[in-house]
């Protein structure tokens, strides 16, 4: 698959994600019906279907507002650099996350995808110190420079925040890039595996026998050009949550 082809898809599937995203928001402000129920109350039956269900779920406009653009710029980033194994990275975040609120944090509605922008950034930062190819190394000091202020989430400095959801995010993330950090996990390693094999199917001819040195290695493997993509930052505005609800942002 070529790069920009790569790109559009990547860029086509973050924002059918962050779509539903607005949808549902869009049809709770039309019918007037608050799905904070749906969200994760910790160690209860009912509750438990938040951990699929919360992502999904936002308190107002603004906190939705807050986690679309994270969400936007995190989500193609890892599909296209990490295109092998980026829906297993976000299944990982998105279910460990929840699970975890689930089983440990204060019992109130946690509601909101930024247990999620937390994973993918993790993820990102920590695969590129792990794996160390310039490439990997590049998105790990992007997402340093767009989100180093994230840190100070993990930490309960409001009780209207879910810093349980942030910082099981966060360790999930961390979490997936150990456990990934020994594969060829990006679509430029793929590349070159492709020139290379056709390169050495170039070297023979029909009948069989090898123009050359038999098993002669190419000289050169031509990788096309990274797309290079702009990141831009995003400026968060938040509201309070009501008492009984926490909203992740």
């Amino acid at each position: 698959m070529n790069e920009r082809k790569l790109f559009r898809e990547s860029v086509f599937i973050t924002l059918a994600f962050v779509g539903v995203l607005w949808c549902i928001k869009s049809w709770e402000y039309a019918t007037s019906v608050d799905l904070s129920f749906l969200g994760i109350y910790p160690r209860t039956l009912k509750g438990s279907l938040g951990i699929v269900t919360s992502p999904f779920i936002h308190g107002d406009i603004q906190h939705l507002l807050s986690n679309t653009f994270p969400l936007a710029i995190l989500g193609v980033g890892l599909l296209f650099f990490f295109r092998k194994i980026a829906l297993e990275v976000f299944v990982i975040v998105y279910l460990s996350t929840g699970f975890w609120v689930w089983t440990t944090a204060r019992p109130a509605f946690h509601i909101g995808a930024s247990g999620i922008i937390y994973g993918l950034v993790s993820f990102l930062f920590f695969f590129g110190l792990i794996k160390r190819d310039a490439r990997s190394l590049a998105v790990s000091m992007i997402v340093v420079f767009l989100y180093h202020g994230l840190f100070a989430g993990i930490f309960p400095f409001s009780d209207q925040i879910s810093w349980e959801s942030h910082l099981f995010g966060g360790l999930s993330g961390l979490f997936c890039a150990i456990h990934f950090r020994n594969k060829n996990v990006t679509e430029e390693a793929l590349t070159a595996n492709h020139a290379i094999q056709h390169d050495e199917n170039a070297g023979a001819d029909p009948t069989g026998d090898s123009v050359g040195i038999p098993g002669a290695v190419p000289d050169k493997v031509q990788i096309p050009p990274s797309l290079q993509i702009r990141f831009t930052n995003s400026t968060k505005n938040e509201e309070d949550a009501s008492d009984d609800i926490i909203s992740l942002h």
